[in-house]
Parts: C-alpha cells; sequence; structure tokens
C-alpha cells in the first residue's frame, strides 16, 4: 500500500481540529480531539507537548488572520484602529476560544507580532514603556471584549417590569439593529483611542513609521 503523501498529523492540523471542537463546544480534551482526528491520544504527543502548547496553536491560528499596516497608515490613532478592528474581525469568528487563551501566557510568535506592531506604533507617538503597555492590554481587553459581544444571541438583555423605562427604551431602540456589536465595537474604539491620546506629552514624536513588520 502507497504512503500517504502527507503526514496524517501536524502541529497545524491538530490545531484546527482542536479549534473547531472549541468553536462547537467552549473547549476540548486530548481524547476528544484524539477521536475527531482518528489517531490515538498518545499520538498527539509526537506533534505537541499537550493541552498548553495547543492553545497556543489556536491563539496564533486565529491570530494569523489579522492584517498589520504596512508603514504609515495616517497616524498612530489610525494605524492602531486598523490593527485593532483586524483583530476583532478574527476573534468574532472564534469568540469561544477567548476564555481559554486568558488563562495562559501568549508565546505564539504569530500573536506576538501584533503586540510588536502595537508597541512600534505607540513608541513613535510618543507613549513612554509604562503608558505604552497600558495602552495595549486596554486595547486587547475592549478588542476581545467586543468580539465576545459579537456572537451573543440577538437579545443580549431581557427587561422586565421593573426595568426603568430609559433602559426599556434604549433596548427598543438599539437591538433593533442588525449591526449594533460592529457599530459598537467602532464608537468603542473611538473612545479608547481618543482616551488615550491624553496620555501623550505634549510634544509627541513624529508618528509616521517605515514599516510595522509582518
Amino acid at each position: 500500500m502507497a504512503r500517504p503523501s502527507k503526514p496524517k498529523l501536524s502541529p497545524d492540523a491538530i490545531a484546527a481540529a482542536a479549534l473547531k471542537l472549541v468553536d462547537k463546544h467552549g473547549e476540548f480534551t486530548l481524547p476528544q480531539l484524539a477521536k475527531a482526528l482518528s489517531v490515538t491520544a498518545s499520538s498527539l504527543y509526537n506533534h505537541v507537548a499537550g493541552k498548553d502548547e495547543i492553545i497556543e496553536l489556536m491563539r496564533g491560528r486565529a491570530m494569523s488572520a489579522i492584517s498589520l499596516p504596512d508603514g504609515d497608515s495616517g497616524g498612530w490613532q489610525e494605524t492602531v484602529r486598523q490593527i485593532a478592528t483586524s483583530y476583532w474581525e478574527s476573534y468574532s469568528k472564534h469568540p469561544r476560544l477567548i476564555p481559554l487563551l486568558t488563562s495562559h501566557t501568549v508565546r505564539d510568535r504569530t500573536t506576538l507580532r501584533v503586540y510588536d506592531a502595537l508597541a512600534e506604533v505607540l513608541e513613535h507617538a510618543g507613549f513612554e514603556p509604562r503608558e505604552r503597555l497600558h495602552a495595549i492590554t486596554i486595547i486587547d481587553s475592549f478588542v476581545l471584549g467586543s468580539a465576545l459581544d459579537a456572537a451573543a444571541p440577538e437579545n443580549v438583555w431581557e427587561a422586565d417590569e421593573d426595568s426603568s423605562p430609559a433602559f426599556k427604551k434604549a433596548l427598543n431602540e438599539g437591538l433593533s439593529d442588525t449591526l449594533r456589536a460592529e457599530k459598537t465595537f467602532l464608537l468603542g474604539l473611538d473612545v479608547v483611542l481618543n482616551g488615550l491620546g491624553t496620555l501623550l506629552p505634549p510634544h509627541p514624536k513624529d508618528p509616521g513609521l517605515s514599516s510595522l513588520g509582518a
């Protein structure tokens, strides 16, 4: 019998199968993953060290879809906006992965390239190192939270008889918008970027960038 042209297992194949399980169930176990791949659980260890590594591989798979601007994109706020929007679009497709990621240290190089790009943009804009990390953390938290909202049920809230008229009116007018999550994300991103601008010194550096890397 001829040998298959490609090996049945690989880190990428394992990550893809695990991500499908997480998208469906919100979690995965190694026995479940082995069953989905039609292999034994022990055979997975020939390609990955364990569950932690698989989670990082899934993180990298999701983050690989993020597009980074090439060079000056019209100032630091516009550059960060483009990165954050691509970030949100990627994780909106895999919201159930987010809780798994938050309890694991980020080590994946595909993911770190995004944080490298953000740090470089913010440095050129004039953010000091401490404020730079604050800004990256705020952006990260906002994007991931907004990605979870994008996957929420159509009726996120349900008012009861004790709910205030102000809340009921907001729900009646806001929940009917099929683009509510996206519009809310873009509005919130404006608020975040404008707020971060207040952390800059009076005379920030030239925000122009030669390259962000890929």
